[in-house]
């Protein structure tokens, strides 16, 4: 196995905006680490080109979907600058291949997090603010089909992400009861909670610390942006699609796509 080949094919993939098979399909003995191998891989190759990592992202938070693919803790990736979109603006449909949408806390840090055993308060303690955000996920696997290290490997299908307006200061709000509801075109299509997000937001931050340690003994530093997990199941955007996303006690988070 090649891990250079094996990124820069998915690299290609996104960069050149078509499907391409699991990588797993070839070769089915690629462990977790060698995916995050490869998905560092992708991220030399992106900023080569210039791109710029802006925060990290959580992904399979919820008990449920790490049930379903067998494993214990949730997976990582990056966000980029140029995947940055804010609340109000339009998105272009034909940059993507089956987007989808979930509503998610987004934790910023004002000191550094680093360790196996960070708890929810010390998280709670460092964070200086919440915005309440949308995650448009986008697998570059055809039919949006893959084993877990396939989705690893494809910085768990990252595309694109719609901050909200405002920062909350989290001892305004009980972040692990915070209500959501996504309408598309003025209908409700899903509604959710932060306490879907490993019990409580805050603990997904604790559990990057934790995994990134870990794997390198590093850790999260003062200013990261951590997109903590889906609040909600994502759901499928079409063409000409207005979607209007509400946070209890945080407003609306709104983008169209054309």
């Amino acid at each position: 196995m090649n891990i250079k080949e094996i990124a820069k094919h998915v690299y290609n993939a996104e960069d050149s905006h078509y499907p391409i098979d699991r990588i797993t399909a070839e070769s089915n003995d690629i462990t977790i680490d060698q995916a995050y191998d490869i998905q560092e891989e992708v991220i030399r190759l992106k900023e080569n080109k210039g791109q710029r990592i802006t925060a990290y992202k959580m992904g399979l938070t919820s008990r449920g979907k790490m049930e379903q693919m067998g494993v214990n803790d949730p997976i990582h990736g990056k966000v980029y600058d140029y995947m940055e979109k804010y609340d109000g603006e339009t998105l272009t449909f034909d940059g993507y291949l089956h987007p989808k949408v979930e509503a998610e806390l987004v934790f910023i840090l004002k000191d550094d997090i680093k360790g196996e055993d960070i708890t929810i308060d010390e998280v709670m303690e460092r964070t200086e603010s919440v915005i309440p955000a949308l995650e448009i996920i986008d697998s570059r696997y055809k039919n949006f089909k893959f084993t877990l290290p396939d989705v690893i490997a494809d910085n768990t299908s990252a595309k694109g992400v719609v901050y909200g307006k405002e920062k909350f200061i989290p001892e305004g709000h009980e972040l692990e009861n915070i209500s959501v509801s996504i309408h598309t075109n003025g209908e409700e299509k899903i509604t959710g909670m932060s306490s879907a997000v490993l019990g409580h937001p805050a603990e997904s931050v604790a559990t990057l610390a934790k995994m990134l340690y870990e794997r390198n003994g590093s850790g999260l530093k003062k200013g990261d942006v951590i997109f903590t997990g889906g609040m909600t199941e994502a759901i499928h955007l079409n063409k000409g699609d207005e979607v209007v996303t509400k946070f209890e006690g945080m407003g609306e988070v709104k983008f169209s796509i054309s």
